[in-house]
């Protein structure tokens, strides 16, 4: 465990933890870092990984089912959470566990324990993640304070297909099945933007917990929080059991659901009215319980093969 808190989650906590360091210093426009990664790095690291990854699209299509039973299992898993409690706190708690981060810190915790090819399971891993985040987080906070469910369903499609990284990927598989090879000077400048984005997204990561204060914590906060950290891994490892995946694609099935709620839930949490205090605490107490879990987790892993 020591070896995988050492090797593994210090250079990630390390560029997470300047970034955090950073913004309680001085100000930083989050908006635009958050900009840049969504709507230009994200897509070119996208686009690189596609056009260069050895995955098979049968292998791709299983583990992406196989993450999306996962996130529905944790979605349920967050809802119990919260029996008993006033809905809009039972609804952030359902999207607290439910969704997570595959791609700010499991990306590089991929890339760092299983290498390249680990690196590039984890990114099919992160394309449906992504699109599943923008329409489970709308549909699931509601737009109660919006409009009609209708509306909301139109919002959340509507946020997905604003997103480029949807629309590279699409033709970068296109691209892939004509066997269509990109000149290469393109090729290079999107490789280059690629490299930049795992420092980046780090870097968002603790810009935005580092700005987000200390929130009011008590144990509904504390269990959401076991539930992401401690039932999603065994989430994945069932899951992944029952749909088959073995070796590498199993192991970043588990890594990936053993990563805490993604900030993006907030986000999304504060965009349709949700309650964005009970996800702030969770976001919290899983990222800084991550650090001993996702070691665990990195330990274990080996032993499955």
């Amino acid at each position: 465990m020591l070896q995988a808190l050492g090797n593994v989650l210090l250079p990630v906590m390390l560029v997470a933890g300047l970034g955090a360091l950073l913004s309680w210093r001085m100000p930083v426009d989050q908006g635009t870092v958050a900009r840049l990664t969504m709507y230009l790095l994200i897509p070119a690291l996208v686009l690189d990984v596609i056009l260069r990854t050895p995955v098979r699209a049968a292998e791709a299509a299983q583990l992406g089912a196989a993450y999306l039973l996962v996130m529905a299992g944790s979605l349920l898993l967050g809802w119990l959470c919260g029996l008993g409690r006033p809905d809009p706190e039972k609804r952030a708690l359902s999207a607290s566990v439910g969704i997570w981060n595959s791609g700010n810190m499991g990306l590089p915790i991929a890339l760092f324990a299983f290498g390249q090819a680990g690196f590039e399971r984890a990114t099919v891993v992160f394309l449906v993640s992504i699109v599943s985040m923008y329409v489970v987080g709308p549909a699931l906070f509601g737009s109660g304070a919006r409009g009609d469910a209708e509306s909301g369903w139109r919002g959340a499609l509507g946020a997905v297909l604003r997103l480029p990284t949807v629309w590279v990927a699409a033709g970068a598989l296109l691209l892939r099945a004509l066997d269509v090879t990109l000149p290469q000077g393109l090729s290079r400048g999107v490789s280059l933007l690629a490299q930049a984005t795992l420092p980046l997204v780090l870097l968002s990561l603790g810009l935005q917990l580092g700005a987000g204060g200390w929130p009011r914590l008590h144990g509904r906060l504390w269990l959401a929080a076991a539930a992401r950290l401690i039932g999603g891994p065994l989430l994945g490892l069932g899951v992944g059991a029952l749909c088959g995946l073995r070796g590498e694609a199993l192991a970043v099935l588990i890594l990936s659901a053993s990563m805490p709620t993604a900030v993006n839930a907030l986000l999304i949490a504060r965009e349709y009215d949700g309650d964005t205090d009970t996800v702030a605490g969770v976001v919290l107490l899983s990222t800084l319980g991550s650090v001993v879990t996702i070691a665990g987790v990195v330990a274990l892993l080996p032993r499955l093969g």
